[in-house]
């Protein structure tokens, strides 16, 4: 292992070897590096058993990267390292100690739209109004008490939640319990219960992980933080690594008072502060700097790099969300054209809703792009068909995957007979697969109606334990006749579904030929595949993919880099927030989620607001955010200039010329005989008035149009779109 790679404070972080120690790690850092590096120190230096290192942090991808990276870096040991993510480490220790809580060992994790099915049978069990509390609603009032408290019921008292929002919640914890199902939240929850109550296997898991790395440390939530403290407070060889300045998780019970307060936690901590920065330029830096430098309750620290050179900092007014989106394409295809890959160049943006006009002009440009958040693979209905009965399969107590197979493919069983059978399974206190297949007392219909399904399960139950994991799956989709069903549920869309239903196939094939028993751990692969299945992340998959632009929220970029970063809608009341405006705590957050932004970039950067924007069905105007200012780009808009007037947007503190004030919104409609204006046309402009087309770039759907207008300014626009007339 060579430590001359790393850079001073770096290397101060590797050697400390014993006792606590708080690496707060500045974007672009080197904190992978410096985690992996410890790892490897402590194994090649100190002689510590691979077996008594544990490392913690929050995604697939990122263990993946650091068991690959330790793994090139020691001798010897490295799959004996416990590398996971919390949620992973959670379901590790559970598969063997959940058996404690009055589960059995064999329980599922239920996802997000598992959880919103049961949410939305107990709001219609107990007759709770859905326009008051809609599932969505009902479960992020649960997640919430879970990740901010260890005692949710009590939570949910003491925030004064309402009788039906208390009932719903007991009556959720007794069906997944009834299903021997947890959710995300539980695994932490119950991993922090087995330690409390459970000494002895306290006590085992801290003489086996005697050295604990816990990597974005700033955004651990109350349970989190309950399993690291209740590991390390004997041993206290606790390195956590973090930056309190990309705490952006706030909204889903992350707590920046965990890692700003570590040093209280474990008093005399060593401190190292990472502070060079190995991704952006120092223009990029500067701002960065400045903006997150108005936040009150941080670790100070400034960022800083060799990378002196640079362009400067773009900040573009747009007239409404149509001018900037069609600026923002125009930018990246003149780029694509001088040489530039469209994976160059990500688009950020505070909300989700922001996508839908910058997706039309994408595609009125043709350029290639894909948007991160929305379904991944694991989502899809035949993917999540497949699972269901393998969920089922190892654990028949899993109502919520009974629940989705019933009728997948249709077998005539209707709400009315899906109820009989409810019925009878809680009268004799039986999950639904156990009632279905001891059919006692249900009517001769049902039983008919059910008897195709038993039978596929006597089969597969069978088959279960000699066949491999991807002979179960192709022999269970043969008996159910799925691609039958497929090809005849919606012909349309057959081969993609098709196709989903086979890369599932492929990746159960590649998860078994990795796949290797974890010491004392009784998981066979079928449920260690389940389990890796539900704990996936859409991030995990997340990066600059070849040949496409990125797009995606603030939050989902946080870990990611590109060489141009535009970051959209930078209006007050968009971002920040109009909520997080009167709030102190929300406004730093808000301006750590800016910070986030923008050091993502590594070249350039590219900054834009608009005069107005079209939000919740009307038209309103905007004043630029106060970020803008803050970042040192641009000086504070007088209101009337801000609402229409001459402001003057900054590159990095040299000005240019101001766009004029908005006007209605224009919808992107062909432009008349667009392919036929060339340089040298007159053309007339709804905003800008009269011009002259000065070049043509590009052709077909990329044509750009080079106009100047007689008022001096000079505009790009895609030819098919563009709000002009010939004069």
């Amino acid at each position: 292992m060579d430590l001359s790679i790393l850079n001073d404070r770096q290397r101060e972080a590797v050697e400390y070897a014993e006792g606590p120690l708080l690496v707060l790690a500045g974007a672009g850092s080197g904190k992978t590096r410096v985690l992996t590096h410890r790892i490897a120190y402590l194994i090649e230096h100190e002689g510590i058993a691979p077996y008594n290192i544990l490392a913690l942090t929050f995604t697939n991808k990122a263990a993946r990267e650091m068991r690959e990276r330790v793994n090139s870096l020691v001798s010897y040991g490295a799959s004996s390292i416990w590398v996971f993510t919390f949620h992973g480490f959670c379901a590790r220790l559970l598969s063997s100690e959940i058996d404690k809580l009055g589960y059995k060992r064999s329980y599922t994790i239920y996802d997000e739209q598992e959880q919103l099915s049961l949410i939305g049978k107990i709001i219609k069990d107990l007759n709770i109004n859905d326009k008051d509390y809609s599932k969505r609603m009902l479960s992020d009032i649960f997640s919430k008490a879970k990740n901010q408290s260890l005692n949710p019921v009590e939570y949910l008292e003491l925030t004064f939640q309402p009788r039906e929002v208390r009932e719903a919640f007991r009556e959720y914890e007794k069906r997944l319990k009834d299903s021997n199902a947890l959710d995300f939240d539980d695994l932490l929850l119950f991993t922090v219960r087995i330690f409390e109550n459970f000494p002895d296997v306290l006590d085992y898991y801290r003489d086996r992980l005697r050295y604990i790395l816990v990597d974005e440390y700033q955004d651990t939530n109350m349970p989190q933080y309950r399993i690291v403290e209740l590991l390390a407070k004997q041993h206290r060889n606790i390195c956590v690594v973090g930056d309190d300045d990309q705490s952006i998780y706030g909204w889903r019970g992350a707590d920046i008072r965990n890692i700003l307060e570590f040093e209280k936690d474990f008093p005399g901590a060593k401190v190292v502060r990472l502070e060079q920065n190995y991704r952006s330029t120092a223009i990029i830096l500067k701002a960065a700097n400045n903006v997150i430098s108005k936040n009150s309750g941080r670790k100070p620290k400034t960022l800083w790099t060799q990378v002196t050179s640079g362009p400067p900092i773009e900040v573009y007014q747009a007239s409404d969300e149509r001018d900037e989106a069609s600026y923002i394409c125009s930018s990246i295809a003149s780029a694509i054209r001088k040489g530039a890959r469209c994976s160059d160049f990500a688009i950020l943006y505070r909300t989700h809703s922001q996508s839908r006009v910058l997706e039309m002009y994408l595609k009125s440009f043709g350029l290639d792009y894909i948007v991160y958040g929305g379904i991944s693979f694991f989502a899809r209905a035949e993917v999540k068909d497949v699972i269901a009965y393998l969920k089922l399969l190892y654990n028949p107590a899993d109502n919520e995957s009974f629940y989705r197979i019933i009728n997948t493919p249709k077998r005539g069983i209707g709400s009315k007979s899906l109820e009989e059978l409810s019925e009878n399974a809680s009268k004799r206190g039986l999950p639904l697969l156990a009632a279905a297949m001891d059919p006692e007392g249900l009517s001769p219909a049902l039983i008919k109606k059910l008897e195709k399904l038993t039978k596929v399960y006597v089969e597969i139950y069978t088959s279960y334990g000699s066949l491999p994991l991807v002979k179960l799956a192709e022999r269970l989709l043969e008996l159910i006749e799925y691609d039958a069903y497929l090809a005849e549920d919606k012909k349309d869309t057959y081969e993609a579904r098709k196709e989903s239903v086979v890369e599932l196939l492929s990746y159960m094939l590649d998860y078994e030929k990795d796949f290797a028993p974890i010491e004392g751990d009784d998981d066979d692969v079928l449920a260690s595949f389940l389990k890796n299945v539900a704990l996936f992340s859409s991030t995990d998959s997340t990066s600059a993919e070849s040949g496409t632009v990125t797009l995606m929220t603030l939050h989902a970029a946080k870990g990611l880099e590109f060489d141009t970063v535009f970051l959209c809608g930078l209006e007050a009341g968009l971002f920040p927030t109009s909520k997080s405006l009167l709030n102190p705590e929300l406004i730093e957050e808000e301006r750590r989620l800016c910070y986030v932004g923008v050091t993502r970039a590594k070249r350039r950067l590219i900054l834009s607001y608009a005069l107005r924007r079209m939000r919740y069905g009307s038209t309103e105007s905007s004043v630029p955010s106060q970020f803008l200012e803050e970042m040192g780009v641009m000086k504070a808009a007088k209101p009337k200039e801000a609402m229409g007037g001459a402001s003057r947007p900054y590159y990095d503190g040299a000005s240019r010329a101001a766009a004029p004030g908005p006007t209605a919104p224009f919808k992107p409609t062909r432009t008349k005989d667009a392919s036929n204006f060339k340089t040298g046309d007159r053309i007339r402009h709804r905003i800008f008035g009269l011009g002259t087309v000065a070049s043509v770039e590009g052709s077909g759907s990329t044509k750009l149009l080079v106009i100047c207008f007689d008022n001096g300014q000079s505009r790009k626009f895609a030819a098919d779109f563009a709000p002009i007339t010939g004069v």
